[in-house]
């Protein structure tokens, strides 16, 4: 599994981590009910504290992502078990509108903003149609 952080960044490490394993999942590169390394060899594969890896497994547990089985290990859980989340939805929609505002001020125009959210949806592996 192949996880960069960026030490530079203003995001947290640990939501690096969360948003790097969530992407991996969408473009398939980690698949459904497939075991991810432990925390301890994460940790050591990125050279990184236990306790942030830890912290982005338990936020990705808790969005659905991932499930652990007490004695086997952490899993990308199937997709067909994880909840959405309406305050998550929200959420996206609320930075959504944020980002049209600055679009906007940008001179970035509606079909130039939807090809983009296209090619977004393609780089993850297709066009998700999700209601």
């Amino acid at each position: 599994m192949l996880i960069t952080i960026n030490p530079k960044s203003q995001k947290p490490l640990y939501e690096q981590i969360v948003q790097q394993i969530k992407e991996l999942v969408a473009k398939g590169i980690l698949e459904e009910e497939e075991q991810l390394p432990s925390v301890r060899d994460l940790a050591a594969q990125i050279v990184m504290n236990p306790n942030t890896v830890s912290k982005a497994y338990k936020e990705l547990e808790r969005q659905g992502v991932i499930v652990t089985i007490r004695g086997k290990g952490t899993f990308v859980a199937e997709q067909s078990l994880r909840e959405v989340d309406p305050k998550e939805r929200q959420k996206i929609q609320e930075q959504l509108r944020q980002l049209v505002v600055e679009a906007n001020y940008a001179n970035v125009g509606r079909t130039e903003m939807i090809e983009w959210i296209e090619k977004e949806f393609e780089a993850l592996g297709g066009s998700r149609d999700a209601d």
